[in-house]
Formats: structure tokens, C-alpha cells, sequence
């Protein structure tokens, strides 16, 4: 089983930055982790993902504005949200997939590990 806690949300205005954390449990092979994101009214979205070998991946809405890492020595991924704009509020969902057959994705059933989130308000 693998727990996963968020933190780092809040409200920034329009152009600000923002740091996600996740804080991971240790000794649980995790083939893959992402970052997720669900406003209101609006289907959650897969914005960002590592794998084990370091590869990452984004969604278009992000890409060049977000940053996935993650630092195995602290078992915590992280999400560096750059240039905030309006539409990013959502709540920020933490995710990881132990199944090492399943290629790298921003697909949420992809996944099989939750966080309970984290919101993050942009203001204009």
C-alpha cells in the first residue's frame, strides 16, 4: 500500500509560483508518479508524470510552466508551478502506479494510488 500526502497549495495571484510536494511511503517499488488536477465542474486532468528511469512527461496546458521532479532519497515528488494563470485553480492530486508493465502516462486510470489533494487558487 502506498500513502501519499500533498501539501504546498494556496492562492497566488496571476504570474506567481507555487511548490507541490508529496510525501511518499518508503519501501513501495512506485514504477511511476503524477500529478493530477480537477476544477470544479471539469474532469480531472493529467498534467504531469516521472517514471523510475527519470523520464517526464506533460500535458500541453503546462508544459513549459511546470516542473515534475523528485527526490528518492526523501521518498517526495514534487510539482514547481511557474507563470500561474487563472485557469490552473484546481485541487492538485498526488497519484503513483506500482504496475511495472504500464508505460509512462497522464491518464488517471493509469494509476492506482491516490492522494486526498491539495487546492491551489490562481487570482487574476
Amino acid at each position: 500500500q502506498v500513502q501519499l500526502v500533498e501539501s504546498g497549495g494556496g492562492s497566488v495571484q496571476a504570474g506567481g509560483s507555487l511548490r507541490l510536494s508529496c510525501a511518499t511511503s518508503k519501501y513501495t517499488y512506485k514504477k511511476k508518479m503524477g500529478w493530477f488536477r480537477q476544477a470544479p465542474g471539469k474532469e480531472r486532468e493529467g498534467i504531469a508524470a516521472i517514471d523510475s528511469d527519470g523520464t517526464t512527461i506533460y500535458a500541453d496546458s503546462v508544459k513549459g510552466r511546470f516542473t515534475i521532479s523528485q527526490d528518492n532519497a526523501k521518498n517526495t515528488l514534487y510539482l514547481q508551478m511557474n507563470s500561474l494563470k487563472p485557469e490552473d485553480t484546481a485541487m492538485y492530486y498526488c497519484a503513483a502506479d506500482s504496475r511495472w508493465w504500464l508505460l509512462i502516462s497522464i491518464s488517471w486510470d493509469d494509476y492506482n494510488y491516490w492522494g486526498q489533494g491539495t487546492q491551489v487558487t490562481v487570482s487574476s
